[in-house]
């Protein structure tokens, strides 16, 4: 989502408003959990004050993350609202711990600043409430299955059956 500053100063004292639906298909492609996350609803206004301007706006969307128990699709929602600090003067320095942006050139590109939003709003878990996943979870793949705790049945040879047949005759006799 870019914008040309011009557009902020023809605004004058009042905030230049947007609204725009953003691609930031790019974070499937990044290391995390994110599977897919069609275009965000962005919206807000920017405000300039001599050399430094100030952007609200609120990101909304769905992002389709892993279940944790059965790596199925969850729908994830969510809502962020956001404030950014940018800044136009040629001297100024950003500081490292500086929340306030230097901006080169003549557009504002407020892209980066969704897409780091919407990044620190992926949740760690997230759990499918569809009962059926869990029925259908992954039990096995390639090179992998799940054990769990459970003893299973005693199985017997099929070479010592006749050997176990014996012992269990004992047995009954015993008691």
């Amino acid at each position: 989502m870019k914008f040309p500053l011009q557009k902020l100063n023809q605004a004058g004292d009042e905030p230049f408003v947007f609204e725009d639906d953003v691609d930031i298909r790019e974070l499937e492609n990044m290391n995390n959990d994110i599977r897919r996350i069609p275009p965000v609803h962005v919206q807000g206004q920017a405000r300039r004050h001599g050399d430094d301007i100030s952007v609200t706006f609120s990101i909304e969307g769905e992002m389709i993350l892993p279940c944790a128990r059965s790596l199925v699709d969850v729908d994830y929602p969510f809502h962020i609202e956001a404030r950014e600090e940018f800044n136009l003067s040629p001297y100024y320095e950003k500081e490292d711990d500086s929340e306030i942006h230097p901006i080169s050139g003549e557009m504002l590109d407020l892209t980066p600043y969704i897409k780091e939003n919407v990044i620190l709003e992926v949740p760690t878990r997230v759990f499918s409430d569809d009962e059926e996943a869990h029925d259908q979870a992954l039990t096995e793949g390639k090179g992998w299955q799940v054990v769990t705790e459970e003893p299973e049945e005693k199985k017997v040879d099929p070479r010592m059956a006749k050997l176990q047949s014996l012992l269990n005759e004992e047995e009954e006799n015993n008691e």
